[in-house]
């Protein structure tokens, strides 16, 4: 169930950004209407809540229009995005905690699952127990298995040294083996 990175830039990808760092708004729109469903679709599996992971991915998109003239290209388009909106998403948690733990107990992942079927979206075992993963192993492991991202590239996402990525995919991948082993 690995999801591949996007592809590497294209120079139709990099003449729009340079366009777009010159103010040209169609296409700093149209750069960021090709990378959507790429950054949505890493926002769901992280948030493991859609309309969060849709409020997550306007709010990226805002922050991407007000800093396009500070990506400087030593990174993929897309991993800027999932840079910006992991850091979003931390901070949201980090703010609104309380209100998170509780919209959790009230939903809890019946309802979640439920919200992705109704949409015709795929919900599995794994995706079930890396729900119960708390958020930071949960990120690393999507970063790492998911999206293919090495340790010092997830680090630098998520603003901790290489080793806590290891650490915490480590201890994700194996809290995710047990739940399954039992499940299975």
């Amino acid at each position: 169930m690995k999801e591949e990175r996007q592809k590497p830039m294209s120079e139709g990808t990099l003449e729009l950004i340079r366009q777009a760092q010159q103010g040209d708004l169609s296409a700093l729109a149209g750069l960021l209407r090709e990378h959507y469903n790429f950054l949505f679709k890493y926002l769901i599996k992280a948030t493991m809540d859609p309309s969060l992971a849709e409020e997550l991915a306007q709010d990226t998109v805002v922050r991407a229009m007000e800093k396009i003239g500070s990506y400087n290209g030593t990174s993929a388009f897309s991993s800027w995005l999932i840079t910006i909106a992991t850091r979003l998403y931390i901070d949201r948690k980090r703010r609104w905690k309380r209100e998170a733990d509780w919209l959790r107990q009230e939903r809890g992942t019946a309802a979640i699952r439920w919200r992705f079927e109704s949409r015709n979206m795929e919900w599995s075992e794994v995706l079930d127990a890396l729900s119960r993963l708390p958020l930071p192993q949960r990120i690393s492991v999507l970063l790492k298995h998911y999206y293919g991202y090495s340790y010092e590239e997830i680090g630098s996402i998520m603003e901790v040294p290489p080793g806590t990525v290891k650490s915490r995919v480590s201890a994700g991948l194996q809290q995710l083996r047990k739940e399954l082993k039992e499940d299975g």
